[in-house]
């Protein structure tokens, strides 16, 4: 297993990565990163503990959300209006095994971040 040194909210994380992963790993640590950020940035919530919460919370809520049907113009015009499409699936199981596996590695530690 690699390891990999990652930055969330401006601290350093180093993170167990399977082979072949860096990329997915890379993606899932920007979306926390992008998630946990602007719930720091509304400016209501200081201590990160509460911050990686919510931020988890959202995260998982999103993912119980019911997949909508969208043809690809339709994918495309979301991509371009900043909005990105739903996930599938398989993309929400490998999503939240990742965001397990990170939990677990986290908590090493005795703190969630």
């Amino acid at each position: 297993m690699k390891q990999l040194e990652v930055k969330i909210m401006g601290q350093g994380y180093l993170l167990g990565c399977p082979e072949g992963g860096e990329e997915r790993l890379q993606q899932a640590v920007q979306r926390v990163d992008a998630a946990m950020c602007k719930i720091r940035d509304a400016g209501k919530i200081k201590a990160r503990d509460r911050i990686a919460v919510l931020a988890a919370l959202n995260m998982a809520f999103e993912l119980t959300e019911p997949q909508r049907t969208a043809a690809p113009a339709d994918d495309a015009a979301a991509a371009a209006s900043g909005d990105a499409p739903a996930l599938s699936v398989a993309e929400q199981a490998t999503l939240g095994a990742l965001l397990g596996r990170l939990d677990e590695a986290l908590s090493d530690d005795g703190r969630l971040l």
